[in-house]
């Protein structure tokens, strides 16, 4: 269920959109992007990961898993991104991003389901790749972090962060988007312009920050063109830089470049666990 309930008053007395987010998470970035294609104004709450914000009781009082994104329309609360963008749309007196065609709407269902997903095997590519690249967590606000969040499976997560993951995980991660990206290569084989069919939706949107945050990876898309040829089309529209591009932590990113590249180099790079053994 998109709206969930919430004891928080100070969330239920709010008016308009407001989204708590941030610049480099995947999920935000779905959310900005449907609020840019829709047109739609909201009230920015940047909430910083890197210094354990998401940790704090103010914000666990908002989102009860302390993740990011969460969203207050006129005092309701939306959380999970995929939930977030088809409440967004829904919300409008016409549907501008589900396709009118029955067929391509369940398949616009099922890969916003596929993209959500995704979400774990990227999450635990980006860690290793780019926040180990660029650490922005000291061990004092690390303990911190185990101390108060109430989300004991990311506490876990960091935890395994910190300690290294296993190669056999990041394989499984690699390998796993892979067979993601071939599929959806597949999907685009047929010369649709767009994921779902003619008209671009909620699935482009669910998989537009994927693709991006594997470029930054170092991952390389020539096995799949369709993919990259549709790619290249999303990331023209406005939205693509207003609600992605213009929020990213640059100096972050810019600071794993030469970890990243050194890496690459070693043969440790993303596709080195691609194509182990």
């Amino acid at each position: 269920m998109p709206v969930i309930p919430t004891n928080n008053t100070e969330l239920t007395r709010l008016k308009g959109i407001h989204l708590w987010h941030t610049g480099l998470s995947t999920c935000s970035q779905r959310v900005r992007i449907a609020l840019a294609e829709l047109g739609l104004e909201f009230e920015s709450h940047p909430v910083n990961l890197h210094a354990g914000e998401n940790s704090s009781d103010w914000y666990q009082a908002i989102h009860p898993d302390g993740v990011v994104p969460a969203l207050v329309d006129d005092g309701r609360l939306v959380i999970e991104s995929v939930d977030i963008i088809d409440y967004l749309d829904q919300r409008q007196e016409r549907q501008h991003l589900v396709p009118a065609e029955p067929g391509e709407r369940e398949a616009m269902l099922t890969l916003m389901n596929q993209a959500d997903q995704a979400q774990k095997h990227l999450k635990l590519l980006t860690f290793e790749f780019l926040f180990k690249a660029a650490p922005t967590m000291s061990e004092d606000l690390a303990k911190t972090f185990q101390r108060d969040h109430n989300n004991e499976t990311l506490k876990k997560f960091h935890r395994n962060f910190r300690a290294g993951f296993e190669r056999s995980r990041i394989e499984a991660a690699a390998g796993a988007t892979d067979r993601d990206f071939k599929a959806l290569d597949q999907t685009l084989s047929d010369g649709r312009a767009f994921l779902t069919g003619a008209s671009f939706s909620l699935a482009d949107i669910a998989w537009i920050p994927n693709f991006h945050r594997f470029e930054l990876l170092g991952w390389s898309f020539g096995r799949y063109p369709h993919l990259q040829q549709w790619f290249t089309g999303v990331s023209a529209r406005p939205s693509y830089a207003s609600a992605l591009e213009s929020w990213e932590p640059r100096e972050l990113i810019d600071s794993a470049a030469p970890r990243l590249a050194a890496r690459q180099a070693e043969g440790d790079g993303i596709e080195s666990y691609l194509f182990a053994g």
